[in-house]
């Protein structure tokens, strides 16, 4: 019988450099590139999807560069409790300014900071090159790569997406588009979302371990990821996008 994801992640990430707390499988965030879309899973049911922007530098986690890191990383700390949305942050401290959507000549970190932390060796450096999932004033450009590495949100979206992600919370960003979550109903619009009142998921049989892809890593049962999986998860998305990008330079 296998040990629980939070236990066999706890002894694992506790004798390394980036060790964090348990990691809440029950809860999951999807993003992806292609789209540049966020979605929020629960218990393997789509809770809601909003609009993203990741890095305009493409992906990667490299010191000195603004790329967004892809495969598995976790939420290891959130900021902004309760704060106005379009609150201004600097280095993580209130400002005291209030900026409306698309204020001109304005581009800071605004709202709500969800700080993620690297669970594999490919990011690793996410939580030292302060990577987000926060608001922005720039919301004209959400829906397309314009941040400088974090993962942009719209403010009210932030703020809905808060209250929701708890730390410890699985977080998976994909070069690909989101998987395909079953049908919910009734559904209920958001802000730029679409929440799930009730869902309705029935999950797909789990695939042999040599033929386990990102999508079907991307909506597991609660607690049914093995450290493996998500090894190999991370790894089929950084190979995918290595030869994307040679095929490109090709033309």
């Amino acid at each position: 019988m296998l040990r629980p994801l939070t236990v066999i992640l706890s002894l694992i990430l506790a004798t390394s450099a980036f060790a964090i707390g348990p990691v809440d499988t029950s809860n999951q965030l999807i993003i992806s590139v292609r789209d540049q879309k966020l979605m929020l899973l629960r218990n393997g049911g789509k809770v809601a999807v909003y609009p993203v922007s990741t890095s305009m530098f493409g992906l990667g986690d490299s010191w000195g560069r603004m790329t967004t890191p892809i495969g598995y990383l976790a939420v290891e700390k959130k900021i902004g409790d309760n704060v106005p949305v379009g609150a201004v942050f600097h280095n993580r401290r209130l400002t005291g300014e209030i900026l409306q959507p698309n204020a001109p000549g304005r581009d800071p970190i605004t709202t709500r900071i969800i700080w993620l932390r690297g669970l594999e060796a490919q990011n690793a450096h996410a939580f030292q090159r302060c990577i987000y999932i926060h608001g922005t004033p720039e919301e004209n450009k959400i829906g397309r790569p314009a941040s400088y590495g974090c993962i942009r949100m719209k403010a009210k979206d932030v703020a809905e997406l808060y209250n929701q992600v708890p730390v410890g919370a699985v977080v998976q960003i994909v070069p690909d588009a989101l998987p395909k979550a079953g049908k919910t109903k009734p559904r209920q619009e958001m802000s730029g979302g679409v929440v799930a009142v009730a869902a309705n998921v029935t999950p797909a049989p789990a695939a042999p371990p040599a033929q386990i892809s990102a999508t079907t890593l991307a909506m597991p049962p609660s607690g049914s990821l093995s450290v493996e999986q998500m090894r190999m998860g991370g790894a089929l998305a950084g190979a995918r996008q290595k030869a994307k990008l040679a095929q490109n330079k090709r033309f």
